[in-house]
């Protein structure tokens, strides 16, 4: 029997409504949206570890690599060319999400799916069939460009199409599929790597076609958000499609109230504009904070580098290469938690558990490898037990950061923004995300080989820096309907300097205000 509920804030009005199937199976498979963003975080650490792939594009660091083991290992693999190959991705996704806004606001969240699905596809097969480090190149920043579509149009997708109540569980499937997207590729990455011949590096890129036909065909298959419908001006399917989705004839407040929302944002004229306005300011400190200090956890140093960093650390290729499918199972396993306690623990105690537990495993990482490396990067025998405790610490880090900072660095975003500037917001949230990870992903090999073990301490100082933030600035938004979220900001100590009583009027469901005046929703 499906669960229902009713929000009530005190204003004495609620949306009906049930977590339905249809509701389940529609966000399922959009959550799959993510595959396409966390095979290729997996891959691309893989195959920059299999010699086979570094001697045909990087001689450079394979020569490095093959080298007497008494080389500094932190700089082995310091390459301007291979982090361009990495980081160009997320150059292009930076890019293209900001013309999926418009995409997303015009089109429909649909279309902006089925163009990342196509875009990664095209990717994946130049990649797959690349004779040269400029076909590479290419293909990343296709592969990017899809990134950049997707990232932008699933969570919004999720966040509109699930009732509030189960918003969190739901919209967090994306960052499932993400992790369940790395844990793929890192296996496929270690069957691939003992193919003889030394081609299996092409099966690892070119096997990005398959979560790129997923998103593609279920974009063709997925219905739209009312959200969306009725921004297009499709009114009575959009009140349809809201009693299929809440599994209830009694829509009227809430249709009602996302029309209300629509007529507001056509309003609207310049979104980007409006996002400078005063009434705005903790959506965009959001959009921009958020999406930056999840880079700056150091998590993606762990993830698309995984096998580099434990072949640095003493490990041998066949070995970070298990070490990253092991890594890659417990970001999987440990967003299963913040499924389960996102809507039963809420937001705030999730980020900072996990900012604790993190900044504890990074300062204990960093002592394990400043012990045994030194500054000299010359580690000598590494004994076992050594191995071991590295790995247990990693892992304890990465499942802090599935339950905390990877998924609610998607979800809060995209539930906080009112309807007008909703495209436009997330657009940005993308765009610093994308952002960073390219910076990251640039500068980190070079980091590795001047800063060594200090690297570890560098993100540390973040999460301690990002946890304070949250604790003071972000108010708790779970159990709260999207177009009722700007209550929070008016009775927050520090952002209720921002956001006056007339910004945004709630009716039953609604925030909303055209300039000076409020639309009522009679």
């Amino acid at each position: 029997m499906p669960a229902a509920g009713v929000f009530d804030n005190g204003n004495g009005k609620g949306y009906p409504g049930k977590l339905t199937p249809f509701v389940t199976v529609t966000c399922i498979v959009a959550g799959m949206g993510g595959l396409i963003f966390g095979y290729d975080i997996g891959i691309s650490g893989g195959v920059t570890s299999m010699p086979s792939f570094l001697k045909r594009f990087f001689p450079s660091v394979y020569r490095k690599q093959q080298a007497n083991s008494s080389t500094n290992q932190y700089c082995q693999y310091n390459s301007e060319t291979l982090t361009l190959f990495t980081s160009s991705l997320y150059l292009a996704a930076l890019l293209s999400s900001l013309v999926a806004s418009s995409v997303t606001r015009k089109f429909g969240r649909k279309k902006s799916m089925l163009f990342g699905g196509v875009l990664f596809f095209a990717g994946a097969l130049i990649n797959g069939f690349a004779q040269g480090v400029w076909m590479l190149i290419v293909g990343r920043l296709l592969l990017g460009f899809g990134i950049g579509f997707a990232n932008q149009s699933v969570p919004l997708y999720l966040s509109e199409m699930a009732p509030y109540k189960y918003r969190g569980a739901l919209n967090i499937g994306f960052q499932l599929s993400i992790t369940i997207g790395i844990l793929i590729a890192n296996v496929l990455n270690y069957f691939f790597a003992k193919i003889k011949g030394g081609w299996g590096w092409r099966l690892s890129l070119g096997g990005a076609m398959v979560p790129a036909l997923i998103i593609t065909i279920g974009s063709l298959v997925l219905p739209d958000t009312p959200n969306s419908m009725i921004e297009r001006g499709q009114r009575d399917e959009a009140r349809e499609k809201l009693r299929k989705i809440r599994g209830v004839n009694d829509v009227d407040e809430e249709f009602n109230d996302l029309v209300a929302a629509s007529e507001a944002s056509k309003q609207v004229e310049h979104p980007w504009g409006n996002l400078l306005k005063r009434k705005y300011r903790p959506h965009l400190t959001m959009a921009i904070l958020i999406p930056f200090f999840q880079q700056l956890t150091g998590i993606n140093v762990i993830m698309f580098y995984a096998p580099v960093l434990f072949n640095t650390i003493g490990f041998g290729n066949d070995a970070s290469l298990m070490s990253a499918v092991i890594t890659g199972l417990v970001n999987a396993c440990a967003t299963l938690v913040s499924i389960y306690g996102v809507d039963k623990w809420g937001r705030r105690s999730l980020f900072l558990e996990g900012g604790t537990q993190m900044l504890i495993c990074q300062a204990i990482v960093a002592a394990c490898i400043g012990a045994k490396f030194g500054v000299d990067g010359n580690p000598g025998e590494l004994p076992k037990w050594y191995a071991v405790v590295v790995v247990l610490f990693i892992c304890l880090y990465v499942a802090a950061f599935a339950w905390s900072w990877g998924p609610l660095g998607w979800l809060v975003p995209s539930e906080i923004f009112p309807l007008e500037i909703r495209s436009a917001a997330q657009s940005v949230n993308v765009s610093v995300n994308m952002a960073f990870t390219f910076v990251v992903a640039q500068i980190f090999l070079n980091m590795l080989c001047h800063l060594k073990f200090g690297l570890f301490i560098f993100f540390a100082f973040f999460v301690l820096v990002m946890s304070i933030f949250i604790f003071f600035f972000l108010p708790e938004t779970n159990g709260i309907p999207i177009e009722e979220m700007g209550q929070v900001w008016k009775n927050h100590w520090f952002w209720s300097r921002y956001v006056g009583e007339d910004d945004f009027v709630t009716n039953g469901g609604v925030e909303l205000q055209k300039g000076n005046k409020a639309i009522n929703n009679v």
